[in-house]
């Protein structure tokens, strides 16, 4: 229902921000990473959003990318993680953190985060690492040279898989993952390089 709200901010505080746009002010719940970004008062900004109506509750969550905003739905569509939780992960790490995380198996990031536990961790990897082939899969093989393990032990594999997950297209992600691979060829070093490119 509301894909973004550009507008002031007239109010933040811990996991809050509240943006006033054409005389109505949201009240956004935000991951801390979103905070440090948004938070100052008077602040002309585009905050994405994703709106939650459950039987009890009406939500409104607010993220400072298109890539935050795509990391929450992801994990919201894991069995177990409700939108509070989502915001608790997005919060401990940075979207490229959790894109390695996820990428590369590692329960052990996911399950420092408070309230996360080693099972729901390994949920959380297991259900995305297959979103992430898939959404690779329907957008097309990753070009030969890139692919090659060999030649980089499929660390830009991984890292466009990361980026297509995240609703970059794949021509703009293998792009941005070569752009990054000139200067390193560490996988988190990579997807967080290629995600600064795509900065608003």
């Amino acid at each position: 229902m509301f894909y973004c709200i550009t507008g002031k901010v007239v109010h933040y505080e811990e996991g809050r921000l509240v943006v006033s746009a054409g005389g109505v002010g949201y009240d956004l719940l935000v991951s801390n990473n979103a905070l440090t970004r948004l938070g100052r008062l008077g602040l002309e900004c585009t905050v994405y959003t994703v709106l939650s109506v459950t039987q009890d509750d009406v939500r409104l969550f607010g993220f400072y990318s298109k890539e935050e905003k795509n990391m929450f739905q992801k994990l919201t569509s894991v069995s177990g993680v409700g939108g509070k939780m989502a915001l608790q992960i997005l919060s401990s790490a940075d979207v490229s953190t959790l894109a390695v995380a996820i990428v590369s198996g590692d329960t052990a990031t996911i399950s420092k985060v408070k309230g996360i536990g080693k099972k729901t961790a390994e949920r959380i990897v297991l259900e995305l690492r297959e979103q992430m082939n898939e959404a690779v899969a329907a957008s097309g093989a990753v070009s030969d040279s890139f692919a090659q393990p060999e030649q980089n032990g499929g660390v830009a594999s991984d890292a466009i898989s990361a980026l297509v997950s995240l609703g970059i297209s794949k021509t703009d992600a293998y792009t941005a993952v070569a752009a990054a691979m000139k200067k390193t060829d560490k996988l988190e070093q990579i997807i967080t390089l290629a995600l600064r490119s795509f900065d608003r």
